[in-house]
């Protein structure tokens, strides 16, 4: 039987090498403690045979936080380094992120709110144990589907 998780709708920031600093300022000002594990690094991704070896800088850049900001939205943030392709600007620093209760569901709203629009990873299992895509929509909105299967890995 499929793990079940309550919806969620969060708000997923990208910045160019500071993500820390801003979630310990937006943390002072909510007045809230990170979940999941606290701010996770990219040291602590799984070695990809496929990429050359991360340096030190970018092992300790943010590659996940969460911090709620009411009891019902949830602020996440990730550092964009360039030496992995990625160029942080306006326009592709923040996302919608929806998180479905279920896979089926996932399926459905990343299939249906990506018609028309820019696929920029299609749905798949994720490391960090769960389902997820990401696409820009026919109204240049960027959104995630993330899909959580394993409780201990949110």
């Amino acid at each position: 039987m499929e793990n079940q998780h309550q919806a969620r709708v969060c708000t997923y920031l990208n910045f160019p090498g500071n993500t820390e600093e801003a979630f310990l300022f937006y943390q002072s000002v909510f007045k809230t403690e990170f979940v999941t594990g606290g701010i996770q690094r990219f040291g602590s991704m799984p070695a990809d045979p496929n990429q050359p070896p991360m340096s030190d800088a970018i092992k300790n850049m943010v590659l996940h936080v969460e911090l709620p900001i009411t009891a019902n939205h949830i602020l996440m943030g990730t550092d964009a380094p360039k030496e992995m392709g990625f160029t942080v600007m306006h326009g592709n620093n923040m996302h919608l992120s929806r998180e479905p209760e279920t896979r089926e569901e996932a399926k459905r709203l990343f299939d249906e709110l990506s018609v028309g629009g820019n696929i920029t990873m299609p749905l798949q299992d994720m490391f960090w144990g769960a389902y997820f895509g990401s696409f820009t929509d026919r109204f240049g909105i960027n959104w995630m589907i993330n899909q959580r299967s394993n409780p201990n890995n949110a």
